[in-house]
């Protein structure tokens, strides 16, 4: 295996990893639908690191970031429904990100560029990705308790605010970087799958979580190398593996019930 390759598979592993588990949360919440237009947020931020050379993550961070706080105050002050909050940003990201993507590089906004990804980048993914896991960690329960009942939440003194705040903070982080996995457009998929995957072969709250990590990096880890067997982009082959791997879960949950 060379340096290339292996900078790209581990990056891979905690990308998709980390997704996996942000998953589990985000399929509890109904909130997979947000992260669909937070992606296509982060298209105007990749467009002008294409345009001015610099990482991935640095441009799409940002605009992410502006996108989940805007959620997050929008949802706080004006009750509306998610997917209405999430169909706005999505029409904002969509088009700032058109006017700004160069046509002639498109391909690298649209599908990734995990196989050029350089060392420096690698260990940034690797310290995000072990933040990310760290706080995700910290308010998972609080967040299932949201989930629940909000009233619940308030009478075990839970800060609603913060942890829906930091939620989206860490789902910012996790789409930002995912954008060198599988581009701009469907990193969604990486977060809906594996625990969607997880969901139909789980029986309790621990495998329900392992199995959205592993799932993810599965995916990911073997659809990056069926990439460079056939010669083709690595980000749309670690969604259809994915894709098969959810419909493997489902004659298993079949014949499992």
């Amino acid at each position: 295996m060379n340096n290339q390759l292996l900078l790209t598979v581990v990056s891979a592993i905690f990308i998709s990893g980390i997704a996996g588990y942000l998953g589990t949360l985000m399929l509890s919440r109904k909130m997979s639908v947000a992260s669909g237009p937070l992606s296509h947020l982060a298209l105007p931020g990749v467009s002008l690191a294409i345009i001015f050379g610099f990482s991935m993550f640095l441009g799409a961070f940002p605009f992410v970031l502006i996108g989940a706080i805007l959620i997050w105050i929008l949802e706080k002050n004006t009750k509306l429904p998610m997917e209405n909050l999430a169909a706005i940003i999505f029409a904002f990201g969509m088009g700032l990100g058109l006017l700004l993507l160069p046509i002639g590089e498109a391909e690298e906004a649209l599908v990734g560029n995990i196989d050029q990804i350089t060392f420096l980048e690698t260990l940034a993914v690797l310290i995000l990705s072990v933040i990310v896991l760290f706080l995700t960690r910290l308010s998972y329960r609080k967040i299932i308790m949201l989930n629940i009942n909000e009233d619940l939440a308030l009478t075990e003194n839970v800060n609603i605010n913060l942890h829906n705040l930091l939620y989206l903070f860490c789902i910012a982080i996790a789409i930002s970087l995912s954008v060198y996995l599988v581009g701009g457009f469907i990193t969604v998929a990486l977060f809906a799958i594996p625990a969607a995957v997880a969901k139909n072969m789980s029986r309790n709250l621990f495998e329900y979580k392992l199995l959205a990590i592993i799932s993810g990096v599965f995916s990911a880890v073997t659809g990056i190398f069926i990439a460079c067997f056939l010669g083709l982009p690595i980000g749309p082959i670690i969604i259809i593996v994915n894709v098969v791997l959810f419909l493997i879960s489902v004659f298993f949950k079949k014949f499992r019930l």
